[in-house]
């Protein structure tokens, strides 16, 4: 899998600034096998699919990832998205970024106490927007059953920032 990601992945130097390499996943979202195989693989990582309740995606790529997964779990999908996409009463949780805050947010009402929710995105960087997605689920009372991503930037320490969760990549860079 590792193999394929690779060769599906587009890196461009210094995007969106000098000095970074973007890691542009748009090809494997756009190769209907290698992204449900993508999909297939996550989840067979987390067996047993019963101890999972709900399937949240972060906003945005991670979205069709847990629509997917959710689909192929037969269960819910709930989006964590940025401030003030959602209606009605929303959880918010506020973390840092490199220069400045963003936030997240989930609604109340999608996530029940004691669920075990999956959490699921493209990429792993950081780790900060998963922490916050997990302290939304954590404030609703739910379980964290772990995270899937199909990228991880390891240099970048968001590993270590989840370490108390299970937590799988498909690839790493």
């Amino acid at each position: 899998m590792s193999k394929r990601l690779k060769s599906a992945i587009t890196a461009f130097p210094d995007f969106p600034s000098d000095g970074i390499l973007f890691r542009d996943i748009s090809p494997v979202f756009a190769d209907a096998i290698l992204l449900a195989d993508c999909v297939r693989e996550l989840s067979s990582r987390f067996e047993p699919i019963e101890e999972i309740d709900v399937v949240v995606g972060i906003e945005a790529r991670g979205f069709p990832l847990a629509t997917l997964m959710a689909n192929k779990l037969g269960k819910p999908m709930v989006m964590a998205r940025k401030p003030s996409k959602l209606p009605g009463e929303r959880v918010k949780i506020e973390y840092e970024l490199e220069y400045g805050t963003d936030s997240i947010e989930i609604q109340r009402n999608a996530i029940s106490e004691g669920q075990n929710v999956f959490i699921i995105d493209d990429l792993l960087a950081t780790g900060g927007t998963a922490l916050a997605t997990t302290q939304a689920i954590l404030e609703l009372k739910a379980n964290i059953s772990g995270y899937g991503f199909i990228v991880e930037l390891s240099e970048l320490g968001g590993r270590d920032v989840l370490s108390s969760y299970h937590l799988e990549t498909l690839v790493n860079y």
